[in-house]
């Protein structure tokens, strides 16, 4: 992965910083991209919603049995494009794991749970895959920041998504949820995204923990007015109480995209990246 220096990159995130307070994201993500590769393909995974994802590999000598991460991104269910995710998946190709981002439906296009089915659509394409893109099947991960977190976090949870592709959350290596919402109030504009109040329980991850989920890894920032870090605290707890192996890091006076710019600027959130990696080479 090509990379600015830290001075240049420090000035990159100030004027990242100061873009996105502007609420100029198209050029925030210019910014957190400029230098990265492009991925090394891209696969209609789901030609029946004409939904692709783009697959980064480690550079050098094709390894085998190397880990596979499928990262979703966030945009509150409305936004978002796997583009705009490039310097994720560059990231941690870089790191020797092979990087998966995938696009997936949002509102209006689509309301809940048609983002998770998609999300599962790709976890089965990826392990289909993942032996012929040079990984392990076994080593599949799903991640996501914000929204991507939920689904990311609902597939490790709840069974009925991945069983649609003879798959199961223990099929999972694990998951990484960065600032994710799993136990949150579906009021104002999100009811029209979550549909009738019957099935918002649905949409939570806490409740569907039971003792067959793989390991999980939480990322959230004490200082979050997004998501709140109850949220992972709490579904911290209730994983470890169904005895599944939970890590819990809490990034302090850090707001909603500092797991993010762990990813693309990891000295400004120095205690991500490691954690993202040492879970990954521990489970």
């Amino acid at each position: 992965m090509q990379t600015p220096s830290s001075g240049s990159r420090r000035a990159i995130f100030t004027v990242a910083l100061v873009l996105a307070l502007a609420g100029c994201e198209s050029a925030v993500f210019g910014l957190a991209n400029r230098g990265t590769l492009p991925p090394a393909q891209t696969v209609v995974y789901s030609p029946e919603n004409a939904l692709s994802l783009d697959v980064y590999r480690p550079a050098g000598p094709a390894a085998r049995g190397a880990p596979v991460v499928v990262f979703f991104y966030g945009g509150s269910w409305r936004r978002g494009a796997r583009a705009q995710y490039r310097f994720v998946g560059s990231r941690l190709a870089g790191h020797g794991i092979i990087a998966i981002v995938a696009d997936y439906r949002t509102f209006p296009r689509s309301t809940f749970p048609g983002f998770v089915e998609d999300g599962a659509a790709a976890v089965a394409w990826s392990h289909a895959h993942a032996a012929s893109l040079g990984g392990d099947p076994r080593r599949l991960y799903v991640a996501g920041h914000s929204a991507g977190a939920q689904i990311a976090a609902l597939l490790g949870t709840d069974a009925r998504y991945l069983r649609r592709h003879a798959l199961q959350p223990a099929s999972l290596a694990g998951v990484i949820g960065l600032a994710g919402p799993y136990d949150f109030s579906i009021t104002g504009r999100y009811r029209e995204i979550f549909g009738p109040p019957e099935r918002w329980p649905d949409a939570q991850a806490v409740n569907f923990v039971d003792g067959d989920e793989p390991p999980f890894l939480l990322v959230h920032g004490d200082a979050d007015r997004v998501v709140a870090l109850q949220d992972s605290v709490e579904l911290d707890g209730l994983l470890r109480t169904a005895g599944v192996a939970s890590t819990l890091v809490v990034l302090p006076g850090a707001g909603h995209f500092a797991p993010a710019v762990g990813l693309f600027a990891p000295e400004r959130e120095p205690a991500v990246l490691p954690a993202i990696l040492d879970f990954i080479a521990t489970h």
